[in-house]
């Protein structure tokens, strides 16, 4: 582990962190001296922090489900039982689950978008603040998207724009605490395939061409004209999360190679 880091001393959890960003969060803060709470409801989480242990960090696995406020909760009591302290929250948990134009979701693909997307970061904000308040210091980072401008997934681009909103008025209401509140709004990005799917059920022709036409949208829309990379969202993170970042709150930070969202 190095001690000489960014993060030498901190408690960080992390949402979302079997797989994808989440876990290239994990894996970064712990390389740069934080003790890490993973948080996902895939038992895969338990791979990463074995994974972060080998390399001679610190990492405690919690599977939970996040999208209830009884997930978070237990998520939360697990890091302060274990740590006394929660320094750092990255609420990566969400994603797209259909693309398709919102007049083809059914009323239940509509619930669940905003369960998947928007609830997990209420929740473990909710769970994490008495004890932030507590100590009057804290660092929350809340992955957004730039998807908030973008087609075929208006109730993800909702979700993500109450994230936004949620960043905004946290920041306002407990800089007096010192907690410090952003948010990363992530481009498209490259990712191996994932481990646990969101939607399991095969493409048909119809939304293989939807989901292609978010891929063309993004890859337009992006100054740079390509999807980034997963180290490349997760320095803007750790960055907001760190106490280089000690005067910026409240603001979302677009990470999509100039596409603002």
């Amino acid at each position: 582990m190095n001690t000489n880091a960014r993060f030498s001393g901190k408690i960080a959890v992390v949402t979302g962190a079997a797989q994808g960003i989440g876990r290239g969060v994990a894996l970064a803060a712990a390389a740069e001296g934080a003790s890490v709470v993973l948080a996902d409801r895939s038992g895969l989480v338990a791979e990463v922090a074995a994974e972060i242990k080998s390399r001679g960090g610190e990492a405690l696995a919690v599977q939970a489900d996040l999208e209830t406020y009884a997930g978070a909760g237990s998520m939360a009591s697990a890091a302060l039982e274990t740590h006394g302290r929660i320094d750092i929250l990255v609420n990566n948990v969400g994603g797209t689950i259909w693309a398709k134009p919102y007049q083809e979701y059914e009323e239940a693909q509509i619930e669940a978008e905003i369960r998947r997307s928007l609830f997990p970061t209420l929740w473990c904000c909710r769970a994490v603040l008495p004890a932030m308040i507590g100590r009057q210091q804290g660092a929350i980072v809340n992955v957004s998207s730039i998807a908030t401008r973008g087609i075929y997934r208006v109730p993800y681009a909702a979700a993500k724009g109450g994230v936004n909103a949620l960043t905004a008025s946290l920041a306002f209401e407990h800089a007096q605490d010192g907690i410090r509140v952003n948010a990363v709004a992530t481009g498209g990005t490259e990712a191996p395939p994932r481990k646990v799917p969101r939607n399991t059920a095969e493409q048909t022709p119809r939304e293989a061409a939807w989901y292609q036409g978010i891929v063309d949208q993004t890859i337009a829309s992006s100054l740079m004209h390509r999807y980034g990379t997963i180290d490349e969202q997760v320095r803007a993170i750790l960055f907001l999360a760190s106490d280089e970042a000690s005067y910026i709150t409240g603001s979302v930070l677009p990470v999509g190679g100039g596409d603002q969202g």
